[in-house]
């Protein structure tokens, strides 16, 4: 008996770009189409993680970016971009090692974090603008 594949096609944004999430759905794949959307657009606070599939500590830092954005849902999101596939987006921002943690808060960059940290430094971070907005 024959398994049925599963369809795998991601979701269109309202870019009309495809946008994959990860399997707790709550971390954004993002990629130079929907990277200005979804990112310097965003309404909320948005945690981006620049990584490659190689990379050992990336990998070891995935599953607290996951439960980050479990936390944070709906009040901040957690993207993350694969270096190798978009190399525009890391020279853009100009990603010289990885993991590379951006937080960005209306389009700009609030603060940069390099390499594997705890989890409670990376939302002290998040955090911090979290607390400007509700400030502001």
């Amino acid at each position: 008996m024959r398994r049925k594949s599963k369809n795998t096609t991601p979701p269109m944004n309202s870019a009309g770009s495809k946008r994959k999430k990860t399997k707790m759905d709550n971390t954004i794949i993002i990629n130079a189409d929907n990277f200005d959307t979804d990112v310097l657009q965003s309404n909320l606070p948005v945690l981006v993680d620049f990584w490659a599939e190689w990379c050992g500590p990336c990998r070891a830092i995935a599953p607290v970016l996951d439960e980050i954005a479990r936390e944070k849902s709906g009040i901040a999101k957690v993207a993350k971009v694969n270096i190798d596939e978009n190399s525009e987006l890391a020279n853009r921002f100009e990603i010289r090692s990885i993991p590379t943690l951006l937080v960005f808060d209306r389009g700009t960059v609030h603060s940069r974090l390099v390499g594997v940290l705890p989890k409670q430094a990376i939302l002290e971070k998040v955090d911090e603008v979290l607390c400007q907005e509700m400030h502001a």
